[in-house]
């Protein structure tokens, strides 16, 4: 099998999807209403579906990657936005320096858990 592919694009529900849907976009993503419950979020080319959809289990379980060129300035970027002042449960950590690379962490208003990363080269 040669599976060609050209992106990949996660499935995240949310708690409060209203709520959620302008946490991404102060966040920086551009949104695309795919339905009336569910918009396609996109930077760069890149992307994720958000759904209106909360199952406890499965938000409590979701983790997104999103590899950065930058992570010093892409931090000072997000905590430039204050979202955790403007969201509850919304938190922010520092970097976390790893064996692999480094990376910080950004939990959504769900709580789906971000990981922003650079991987050594």
């Amino acid at each position: 099998m040669n599976i060609t592919g050209k992106s990949i694009r996660p499935f995240i529900g949310a708690k409060n999807y209203t709520v959620s849907r302008r946490f991404y976009r102060d966040l920086g993503f551009k949104e695309i209403i795919t339905s009336p419950n569910m918009s396609y979020f996109h930077i760069d080319g890149f992307g994720f579906y958000l759904q209106d959809a909360y199952v406890k289990d499965w938000i409590d379980n979701s983790m997104v990657f999103l590899e950065v060129s930058d992570l010093d300035a892409t931090l000072k970027q997000v905590q430039g936005l204050a979202l955790p002042d403007k969201y509850e449960n919304v938190r922010l950590s520092e970097i976390v320096h790893n064996d692999w690379g480094n990376e910080f962490f950004l939990h959504d208003p769900s709580g789906i858990l971000w990981h922003f990363g650079k991987f050594k080269t």
